[in-house]
Order: structure tokens, then C-alpha cells, then sequence
């Protein structure tokens, strides 16, 4: 066979070879894009499916307890019936509120929370619970309502923290001068822990976003990103910082 015969039959069983090659890493690539939809879409529902009913059975397993043999459904059924503690658990509690509306129900709360303050050790746990229930729940409440950026933890570097109610009694008039607001810096991607402290408000730059939105934004450490157009504010507002920083520099040099 000749040099020009064995060219021509390389090139053509190389071609041969790519008609092979090139369609299966085509499906490959095909099959790994539908896969990662599918984890995309299937991974949020069970994720939530699965704490959803955690909580459910973690209610149910607090309550069951309380309930006596013959009320529970499982006595008259072959299998338990998930939510009944939730239920009884939700019914409960809107009883209690019902009943401490009432003068007899006040009296009844007024009496027990002056057993709790003359227990040394409790006392200042139950005070503490109280406050940060009432806090949480009240409608008047001071709880996180607003999102700001503050410089931390070097110049030039900004941080996401969640602003409360402002300092009052003796703790305001320590503080320097100026008005001062609570703030806590929640860490990612555990936002049950971070750092609180007291700031000036003008070292604050108010963000025009939600808590929750900020809160998804912690979680996924920045992958997620909160909508376009409050994305586009909060580049504004960098912006924003940034100048006043580059501002700030000259006269600080002075």
C-alpha cells in the first residue's frame, strides 16, 4: 500500500472515530444538564417536604405525651394519624390567649409570673424569654425591620447587619454622642450567630430591601442575589459609600 493510500485511511477512520466520539458527549452533556433541572426542582420541594413534616413529628412526639390513651387516634386506628399534635398544639394555645384576655386569665398570669420572680435562678431567664417573645410577636414590636450595610470588618469593606429599636435609659446617655441604633451582624452561612453592637446611624447606609431577602442573601453567602431592582439599588448605595469613602480619605489626610 502506498504513503497516499495509508494517509487516506487514517483520515478516515479518524472521521470515523469523531462520528462516534462527538454524539456521545453530546448525550453525556445532555443528560447531565437534565439531571441538574431535575436536582434544581425536585431538591427545594424535598428539602422542605422533609422539615416540614420533621417539625410535624417533633410537635406530635412533644404533645402525645400530654394526651391520654383513649383520645389519641392511634388507639382506634391501625397507624397514627401525622399533625394531631399540631393541631391540638395550635388549639391550645389559642385557648390559653383566649382565656388570659379575660380579667381571671390576667390574675391567673399576674399570679404566676410572681411565683417565677421570686425563683432566683428562673427569674432572669423567664424575664429574658418574655421580652424576646414579646418582641418577636408583638405587632408593635421592634423586632428586624430594616436591612443596612455598615463598614466591617476593614474600611472599604461592607457587611450586612439588621437594625432594632434604638438604646434607651442609662445605656443611651453612656453612649458618645449622636444617635445610636442596634444592630446585629448575623454570620454566613449559620445566621442563628453573629455580633451585636451599637452604631451610629449615620455610619449606617439603610438598605431598601427586605429582611428575607437579605436573610437569602446570608444563607447563600451571595449566591443567591435578592430581585434586579433591588440588586440594582444596593450597587447604588455601594456606589454611594464608595465615594463618600474616597471623599472621607483627603480629609482625614489633612
Amino acid at each position: 500500500m502506498s504513503e497516499i493510500d495509508k494517509q487516506l485511511s487514517e483520515q478516515a477512520r479518524t472521521a470515523d472515530i469523531e462520528k462516534v466520539v462527538v454524539p456521545h458527549s453530546g448525550v453525556a452533556a445532555r443528560i447531565r444538564n437534565y439531571f441538574l433541572t431535575g436536582l434544581v426542582v425536585a431538591g427545594p420541594v424535598l428539602v422542605t417536604a422533609y422539615l416540614t413534616w420533621s417539625f410535624i413529628t417533633w410537635v406530635d412526639d412533644v404533645v402525645r405525651p400530654f394526651i391520654p390513651p383513649a383520645y389519641r387516634p392511634e388507639t382506634y386506628m391501625p397507624w397514627p394519624i401525622p399533625g394531631t399534635g399540631l393541631i391540638i398544639a395550635v388549639v391550645a394555645l389559642t385557648l390559653l390567649g383566649f382565656l388570659t384576655a379575660n380579667l381571671v386569665g390576667r390574675k391567673l398570669v399576674e399570679l404566676g409570673e410572681g411565683l417565677l420572680n421570686r425563683m432566683p435562678i428562673v427569674r432572669p431567664v423567664y424575664k429574658t424569654m418574655k421580652q424576646i417573645f414579646e418582641t418577636l410577636f408583638s405587632k408593635n414590636g421592634s423586632s428586624f425591620r430594616k436591612v443596612a450595610l455598615v463598614e466591617f470588618p476593614a474600611p472599604g469593606m461592607w457587611s450586612l447587619v439588621f437594625l432594632s429599636q434604638s438604646p434607651a435609659g442609662d445605656l443611651a446617655k453612656r453612649l458618645p454622642e449622636g444617635e445610636h441604633v442596634s444592630a446585629f451582624m448575623p454570620c454566613t452561612p449559620n445566621p442563628t450567630t453573629g455580633f451585636f453592637f451599637y452604631v451610629l446611624r449615620k455610619d449606617l447606609i439603610e438598605l431598601d430591601i427586605s429582611v428575607e431577602n437579605a436573610m437569602t442573601l446570608l444563607i447563600s453567602a451571595g449566591m443567591v442575589q435578592p430581585d434586579g431592582d433591588a440588586q440594582k439599588k444596593l450597587a447604588t448605595l455601594a456606589a454611594t459609600a464608595k465615594t463618600v469613602q474616597a471623599v472621607k480619605s483627603p480629609v482625614s489626610a489633612k
